[in-house]
């Protein structure tokens, strides 16, 4: 049995939007403590792991380990209808292969009930990756968008440096340029580095697909590493943490 009840929809349906924004399909792996999503692009470009414990939700029964598929864009267009005032309910009907999506407003009681079929795939778990990183930087997420729109308005690519003590993001294309310089306190909430210059390349696109689950989080934390690929963390409420892995340009 898998039943899980989260407490803000409209926190939740960023989730589902950036699970949604990489593959077609997404698989949920349900453990006794931890509800977890392992999803790679299939251009091998991105990799984002969700994990949910049992403690960010309001309620979570699971007695044995659980593993089922959905369709990623049916999932997604079910988890915007939630409204702020809805808890999202989760259920699994493995008698009549569904995921049940239930919404139930907090103050009128009112359900609706939505049901995804389940799809058939052999259970293939995709291995973190397990890489050291010799950057470090948290900053707000709101600090962290204005960069991301920021380097959209100027070209593809964004180039991210870091030396003596401050960070450097560069983007340029024909008649355009970007470059923002960035430290302790100005405005980042922290910056630490075991090297003196790292540098590295990332798609601005693909930068771009994580700006929903910023949404969800008050603070965002980046690690990158020359030429090396980026690691996105999202603090979600209640202890769960969306992590998105962009491989580098070179």
């Amino acid at each position: 049995m898998f039943r899980a009840v989260y407490p803000s929809a409209s926190k939740f349906k960023y989730i589902a939007q950036t699970l949604a924004k990489i593959v077609d399909e997404i698989p949920f792996y349900a453990e006794p403590d931890v509800l977890e999503a392992r999803v790679l692009s299939p251009d091998k470009t991105t990799m984002t792991i969700l994990k949910m414990p049992s403690i960010a939700f309001e309620e979570y029964v699971c007695d044995q380990e659980e593993f089922f598929v959905i369709n990623a864009d049916e999932f997604n267009r079910i988890a915007r209808r939630g409204s702020r005032n809805d808890v999202v309910i989760l259920e699994l009907d493995r008698e009549n292969k569904v995921l049940k999506f239930m919404f139930k407003d907090k103050k009128t009681g009112v359900e609706r009930t939505f049901y995804l079929s389940l799809r058939e795939r052999v259970e293939e778990k995709v291995p973190e990756i397990n890489i050291s990183l010799s950057v470090s930087i948290r900053m707000l997420s709101d600090d962290y968008k204005n960069i991301i729109r920021d380097l959209k308005v100027v070209g593809e690519e964004a180039i991210f440096i870091y030396s003596s003590g401050k960070l450097e993001v560069k983007s340029a294309a024909q008649q355009k340029e970007y470059h923002g310089v960035f430290e302790q306190d100005n405005p980042l909430i922290s910056i630490t580095a075991s090297v003196d210059r790292a540098t590295a390349r990332y798609s601005v696109g693909l930068l771009e697909a994580t700006l929903k689950a910023a949404s969800a989080s008050k603070n965002v934390l980046l690690e990158f590493d020359s030429d090396k690929p980026l690691k996105v963390e999202f603090e979600l409420p209640g202890g769960g943490v969306l992590t998105y892995w962009i491989a580098p340009r070179t």
